[in-house]
């Protein structure tokens, strides 16, 4: 995955979870990532969709996490952002005349299946309470 959104959601989430309860503005949690709050923002948004995050508007407003950390896995904030294409996708057709080319797409999708449920299986070994624990 290339695209930073595991880092960013992961940041969010030890940040809330730091916070005990107490609602945290997008604002400073832009100011821990070092990105704009509109990137926050969407990022909360997909999190709230995967029932990770509340959020409460006005002033007083923020984010908090939706569940204690010890019951969120590293594995649920993986399929929270998970990518469309886990190792990526080739961006042209292979030769269909080639030995190769004709099943390349099919052997690359078994092997991309097996790597992410790999992965999966060893982010699901963690809690988030767990990963901020390397924090203290």
């Amino acid at each position: 995955m290339s695209n930073g959104r595991f880092a960013i959601s992961v940041h969010i989430l030890t940040l809330l979870a730091g916070e005990s309860g107490e609602w945290c503005p997008s604002e400073y949690l832009a100011g821990s990532i070092n990105i704009n709050p509109v990137l926050v923002r969407k990022e909360l948004i997909n999190l709230r969709n995967h029932g990770l995050v509340l959020s409460k508007e006005g002033k007083s407003g923020g984010s908090a996490l939706a569940k204690p950390a010890a019951s969120i896995a590293m594995s649920d904030i993986y399929e929270a952002v998970r990518p469309n294409h886990f190792l990526g996708k080739s961006v042209n057709e292979p030769n269909p005349n080639c030995p190769v080319g004709q099943q390349i797409n099919q052997h690359l999708e078994g092997l991309y299946r097996e790597s992410e449920r790999v992965l999966l299986a060893s982010l699901g070994k963690m809690t988030l309470a767990e990963f901020c624990q390397k924090f203290n």
